[in-house]
């Protein structure tokens, strides 16, 4: 069988990193690229036989290439903390290397929210990849390079993606930041057109282009609290232009 290295990049997720490595146990090394955490990931993830890498976070891709460095694997496969591999989709995913179709391969994520899997809000990216055949690019949306096809695994990743509303709206609030801060770096404008038209449209493509109304509730507040994440950025960038932060 050809080997496998996961990676999993970490900050204070000591409620949720242990059953994320337990659901990897198939791979032959376990990465944790950790952005300094308070808690006790570290602690968990080092007895747990984790090889273990501390380093400041600047941004999402520096990050995971900073890891790359270490991995021995043929093949690579990120995931995150609040994500578990199915059984079924390890056998996919073992199926698929051994296949030698593509360099890398599509993975589905359904999110979860309010106890539920929400089917029509979903995401599908690539993070099962050759090693010499990857790395990283872009500092707010990292985008994983692969020098080869692409092909797509269907058993679907879990996705514990929000742990509430309160900390949904915090993270939002939190990457809006970040987001606002590298806009600024690149000399963008905030305008009423990016205040109104954006949000509005961030919402209809959650609610009515994704399908998210077929998820009910959950759905709703999902493309809600994702239209202020939009509203969210472009306010902060005003704030940073006129040093108000």
């Amino acid at each position: 069988m050809k080997s496998i290295t996961v990676i999993i990049p970490t900050y204070n997720e000591e409620a949720y990193i242990k059953e994320a490595i337990r659901s990897v146990a198939f791979a032959s090394q376990i990465i944790i690229i950790d952005s300094n955490s308070k808690d006790n990931t570290v602690k968990i993830a080092k007895e747990m036989g984790c090889e273990v890498y501390s380093r400041t976070f600047d941004n999402f891709s520096n990050q995971k290439n900073h890891a790359l460095q270490y991995a021995t694997g043929e093949w690579i496969l990120f995931i995150d903390a609040d994500e578990r591999i199915t059984k079924s989709l390890q056998q996919e995913v073992f199926e698929a290397i051994a296949s030698g179709k593509h360099a890398g391969y599509k993975l589905n994520f359904p999110h979860f929210y309010m106890n539920r899997f929400l089917y029509h809000h979903s995401d599908n990216v690539t993070r099962l990849v050759l090693r010499e055949k990857c790395h990283f690019e872009g500092s707010v949306h990292e985008k994983l390079i692969v020098d080869g096809t692409i092909g797509k695994l269907e058993n679907p990743v879990l996705h514990f993606t929000y742990k509430g509303l309160q900390h949904y709206i915090s993270k939002k609030d939190s990457y809006a930041w970040f987001q606002a801060e590298q806009m600024l770096k690149k000399g963008k404008k905030a305008t009423y057109f990016h205040l109104a038209f954006k949000p509005f449209y961030r919402f209809f493509s959650s609610y009515i282009l994704r399908g998210g109304f077929l998820d009910g509730i959950p759905g709703l507040t999902v493309a809600t609290v994702n239209a202020y994440g939009v509203f969210s950025r472009y306010v902060k960038l005003m704030l940073l232009k006129r040093g108000m932060r």
